[in-house]
């Protein structure tokens, strides 16, 4: 037997597990059990008689029985636990599992709005002529036109735009600054927004966005703004602000912008991680091709 009592109170009363995540160990070891059973047929099977390859062969059925990524690799880590145990005791000379790869996760690609959902939300969407509408449809197309996060947005003053230059100062990640351009078509809706949000507010922070009592606006608020709107134009189930930053990076992809030149206006360290955007048009690209070529 690979699961044994001592290695379950171990797990109990020593690592504090929940007795819920032991029942799953104990399932985890006792599946790799049976498949070595079936597999050698042998029922006398001790930790000793495992090796890698066993190991190996386990999470190849489990793949090819439809098994995610990562549940694979928490089975692996079951089976891992069992071992660091079974060397503490002395109970095995060698851990075949550290000879073990778990599969790699799959990475979701990001989620975007469609061109033609974008164009709807921002030209046909009614937001209303008053302070707060004006300002909820410049949040939305500053976060597409500028492709910038939500805590840079969040952290944007007056006097990081400048109106000549047509740029953006914003801060990101560890603090790091950088420029971000912007079009006439956002400038005209900054300065509609900055004469009716100084018409409307007459205290207020420094901070460019701000409630109509002058405060800063929270995540919170930004995000619930962001999802109110895209649920009016898209049945995507996510609808956050980091949506319309994956929506600016892909409609930049997919009309001819470098890759390197959109890594910079997106603050990404490395161009690997821009990268993701090509797997995402690559998939758009897929879609069009089954539905329009006729022997798709």
């Amino acid at each position: 037997m690979l699961f044994t009592d001592s290695f379950y109170d171990y797990l109990l009363y020593e690592r504090n597990y929940a007795a819920n995540t032991v029942s799953r160990y104990r399932a985890d070891v006792i599946e790799l059990q049976n498949f070595i059973v079936r597999e050698t047929g042998r029922d006398d099977i001790s930790p000793s008689d495992v090796d890698a390859n066993l190991i190996r062969e386990w999470m190849v059925s489990l793949m090819d029985r439809g098994a995610a990524s990562s549940t694979i690799n928490r089975k692996l880590s079951s089976v891992r636990a069992l071992y660091r145990f079974l060397l503490r005791k002395k109970l095995v000379l060698v851990d075949p599992s550290q000879k073990v790869t778990g599969p790699k996760k799959k990475k979701p690609l990001p989620v975007f709005l469609r061109e033609e959902e974008i164009n709807r939300l921002l030209d046909d969407v009614p937001f209303g002529d008053d302070f707060e509408g004006c300002r909820d449809h410049l949040i939305l197309e500053m976060f597409y036109a500028t492709g910038m996060r939500l805590s840079e947005l969040l952290g944007v003053k007056d006097g990081d735009i400048d109106f000549q230059a047509s740029l953006i100062k914003v801060t990101g990640k560890r603090n790091k600054q950088r420029l971000i351009p912007f079009a006439e078509e956002l400038k005209r809706s900054m300065n509609e927004y900055v004469m009716r949000r100084d018409e409307a507010v007459l205290l207020r922070s420094d901070c460019f966005f701000v409630r109509k009592d002058g405060r800063p606006l929270s995540r919170g608020m930004v995000a619930l703004i962001v999802k109110r709107n895209l649920s009016k134009v898209t049945t995507l189930k996510k609808r956050s602000p980091h949506v319309l930053r994956h929506t600016f990076a892909t409609a930049m992809l997919n009309h001819d912008a470098e890759l390197g030149a959109i890594k910079e206006l997106l603050g990404h360290e490395s161009l690997a991680t821009t990268e993701v955007y090509t797997h995402t048009t690559f998939e758009e690209l897929k879609k069009v091709y089954n539905q329009a070529h006729p022997r798709a």
